[in-house]
């Protein structure tokens, strides 16, 4: 039996993406909750308990983008141009916040400074994340199998809102993770940063479930026409249970808020893989239409199938490694 071979990465990139989005998410939702920290002790309690993982996390970023290119390279050559100007300035604030992160000395005298960087870098990454999301999303304008738009065709208000609920999906994730794995004033006060930022979430997930059906009428026939709409409600009712979870545990549980949290962000990836499925540039190019040559797919799948699990044992151990609660005080560096 022959392989779907542009089935199979497509798979393969989803699961790099979600995993990107899970992981580095929380530590640029730490970034982003910096401003609300009482001091820099706080500051340094909430940076040291994302220390071991926070560079790690950004593995599946490189494999996302790198197996976007490898197997659909038609994709590749589209979408880059399409959102060149969004993924330059993310890929900047990711820099600008790793830079932050380690420059940043809990003794020294720019503290202050670098704080601020590692807040700006990681608000920034997390809205351009967002706007590349929304750009993606409403579509590609291609004509000759070429990207065929301007260079700001990404920056529409539908785009945007992608951006804002970026932004406060990963901060929730942060203030979870905080509950998780700290203790004291620190986490008391992520604690009542979950309720309302899990308000602000769903309400923005509400606006993107309407906007996306009422602007793109290929979304509506997905979600709304027979059979889609007899097995897709689904969705919006397991989201809408999760989320009551969350917020019925925030206040007297500590793992149960965050991992309620993630299953809210897979859900929510959920549906608009559902909405643009099987398209790799919307609305023109499906999947197989851009897929590599089947030997150059077969061949960097194999590579893939070796390494995969041996990056996520290791991440697997290092998270088991450093388990536990981080106390004001306590350092990895």
């Amino acid at each position: 039996m022959d392989l779907d071979l542009p089935m199979i990465w497509a798979v393969v990139l989803a699961i790099a993406v979600a995993l990107y989005v899970v992981m580095d998410g929380f530590d640029l939702g730490i970034g982003i909750l910096f401003p609300f920290a009482e001091n820099e002790r706080q500051r340094d309690q909430m940076m040291s308990s994302i220390a071991p993982f926070w560079d790690g996390n950004e593995t599946w970023l490189v494999l996302g983008g790198g197996g976007l290119l490898v197997a659909f390279p038609r994709a590749y050559s589209i979408v880059m141009p399409a959102l060149y100007l969004p993924v330059i300035f993310m890929l900047l604030a990711l820099v600008l916040r790793g830079v932050s992160f380690e420059f940043r000395n809990p003794h020294g005298n720019t503290t202050a400074l670098w704080s601020f960087g590692f807040f700006a870098g990681s608000a920034a990454a997390a809205f351009f994340q967002g706007v590349i999301l929304g750009g993606f999303i409403q579509g590609i304008t291609v004509a000759n199998g070429e990207f065929a738009g301007g260079a700001f065709d990404w920056a529409t208000p539908f785009a945007i809102l992608c951006g804002l609920g970026v932004m406060a999906g990963y901060a929730l994730l942060g203030a979870t993770w905080l509950i998780m794995k700290t203790e004291g004033p620190v986490a008391e006060r992520a604690r009542e940063q979950a309720r309302g930022l899990l308000l602000l979430v769903m309400a923005f997930m509400g606006a993107v479930s309407l906007w996306t059906p009422l602007a793109f009428e290929r979304i509506a026939a997905r979600w709304f026409a027979a059979p889609g709409i007899y097995v897709l409600w689904i969705v919006p009712v397991v989201t809408a249970a999760v989320a009551l979870t969350i917020w019925r545990t925030t206040d007297r549980h500590d793992f149960v808020p965050f991992v309620g949290t993630i299953v809210l962000f897979l859900l929510g990836f959920l549906g608009l893989a559902i909405s643009t499925w099987p398209y790799a540039v919307p609305p023109v190019l499906t999947i197989w239409e851009a897929a590599a040559a089947p030997s150059s797919q077969a061949f960097m799948l194999a590579g893939t199938v070796i390494l995969l699990p041996i990056i996520l044992a290791y991440v697997a151990f290092v998270y088991w490694l450093f388990r536990g609660k981080v106390r004001e005080g306590d350092s990895y560096h």
